[in-house]
């Protein structure tokens, strides 16, 4: 499975430095100079960094053979990609990366199934874009009072939600 650690923005400058919006808690890893970075949609790349700067707290790459805006526009919006078999397993027992949470089965605390996680939207906080037959998507904050139970291995997780929530 893929799992997206970067998303290409709008040039910087004017010789082909991009603007990245990291989807990774590792950027210095992820993003280092000599890096092959595959990319989605895979015919732009896989794409090498030469170097990694910083700016007003926006990640700048510097990619190799992208030496102009016009070539740096060309790749905006492409998403940078690892393969979820990178990913080092966390040692807390309550983290979990989203590629483990995406396709849980969701069920209330009195066994009611709800629906399956589709997604996990990172927005100042964590939440679970849970997929519903018949109904709108709930989004469910990420917080353990309302998901006090994820059981990876069975392919499940518990919710407890507050009046409304559903």
């Amino acid at each position: 499975m893929q799992l997206v650690v970067g998303r290409i923005g709008r040039p910087h400058g004017v010789r082909g430095d991009v603007t990245v919006e990291v989807r990774t808690d590792e950027p210095e890893l992820r993003f280092a100079a000599g890096t092959a970075i595959r990319t989605d949609p895979p015919e732009r790349g896989p794409l090498v960094v030469a170097a990694r700067r910083w700016h007003k707290g926006m990640l700048l790459l510097s990619l190799e053979g992208v030496t102009d805006r016009d070539a740096a526009e060309a790749l905006r919006g492409t998403m940078l990609v690892i393969d979820s078999a990178e990913v080092t397993p966390s040692d807390d027992p309550d983290e979990f990366h989203d590629h483990q949470l995406i396709g849980l089965e969701v069920v209330t605390v009195a066994g009611e199934p709800v629906g399956q996680v589709e997604d996990v939207l990172h927005h100042g906080q964590d939440l679970l874009v849970v997929r519903r037959k018949g109904q709108e998507d709930a989004l469910i904050p990420f917080v353990r009072a309302l998901v006090p139970e994820v059981d990876v291995e069975a392919g499940r997780l518990v919710v407890d939600p507050p009046e409304g929530l559903l």
